[in-house]
């Protein structure tokens, strides 16, 4: 397991990171994500023991430290650019780093890399030097795989294919930290999301929990309309037509549904709104705001 605890990082003295406590345990697909600028690559560093930092890290109760990155020998890692010689081939850079031929060309295989591998990866496409990137990351069953938005420069079918991969690596035990923009994408995977605003953490949840707390509005579909209308109105719900369904904030939602069964009403529909991912965060972020300024 990854254990971060009260990590706060210093870049030429100036605090970046505040206070980031967060676990990440086997199989899980941790989304890291905010605006940019927050200091999500910063964090991943930290992690990797890069930067000046207080607090603790540790990879199955094995610190890392500055000086000490022994833990990292079964960490994998994407951070902003592929580490790429240019005047080597693909596999010859994979070489560099791999401990197993059988691992390697598995690799190639998955990432679909055969038909340029053998080249000199200076006449690489972005794509093509971000897959070769993402595969020295998987090198050597890593325990733990951080990357730094891991689908800049892919096309659609090399995007879903990377999407099938850290699925694949995952569900053997393998833990991922992803940072990306990409917020569709990173939706469809990442198990756990964390959103970082100016180097802190405001919000630490899994995907379940974030999908049923995030709606605060239902729809609703009724019979006898007018009748329905002047029951809420006289119990003070606040409503309005959306698509000829009423749409009622989640507070009202149970009120609003005894009143309808104890009048003898039926609801033919009850739907929570529906939001994706980069709608929640605006969501999250706005309303963080709003308490800030309150305060």
């Amino acid at each position: 397991m990854l254990s971060v605890k009260d990590v706060t990082t210093f870049i030429q003295g100036k605090k970046i990171i505040h206070d980031i406590s967060l676990d990440i345990k086997p199989g899980e697909i941790v989304g890291l994500i905010g605006p940019n600028g927050t200091g999500k690559t910063t964090f991943m560093k930290t992690v990797l023991g890069l930067t000046k930092f207080t607090g603790s890290i540790s990879i199955d109760k094995q610190r890392i430290t500055e000086n000490n990155h022994q833990a990292l020998k079964k960490v994998g890692a994407l951070i902003e650019h592929p580490a790429i010689y240019p005047f080597l081939t693909g596999r010859q850079n994979l070489l560099l780093y791999s401990e197993s031929n059988k691992d390697l060309e598995e690799i190639i295989s998955t990432l679909k890399m055969e038909n340029f591998i053998d080249k000199k990866s200076k006449n690489y496409s972005l794509g093509m030097k971000q897959k070769l990137g993402i595969g020295i990351a998987l090198l050597n069953n890593p325990e733990l795989v951080i990357l730094d938005e891991p689908m800049n420069g892919l096309d659609i079918e090399s995007t879903i294919m990377i999407r099938d991969v850290i699925r694949k690596y995952a569900n053997q035990g393998c833990m991922f930290l992803i940072s990306s923009h990409i917020l569709g994408e990173l939706q469809k995977v990442m198990t756990q999301v964390v959103l970082l605003r100016s180097g802190k953490v405001i919000l630490n949840r899994s995907m379940d929990l974030l999908n049923q707390d995030s709606s605060k509005k239902y729809y609703v579909q009724v019979d006898k309309k007018n009748l329905i209308e002047n029951l809420l109105s006289r119990n003070n719900i606040d409503y309005q037509w959306v698509d000829n369904c009423l749409e009622i904030d989640s507070q009202d939602v149970k009120l609003m549904q005894d009143l309808i069964f104890q009048n003898g009403f039926y609801l033919n529909r009850l739907e929570p709104e529906k939001l994706n991912l980069e709608e929640k965060v605006i969501r999250i972020l706005s309303d963080k705001e709003g308490s800030n300024n309150e305060e």
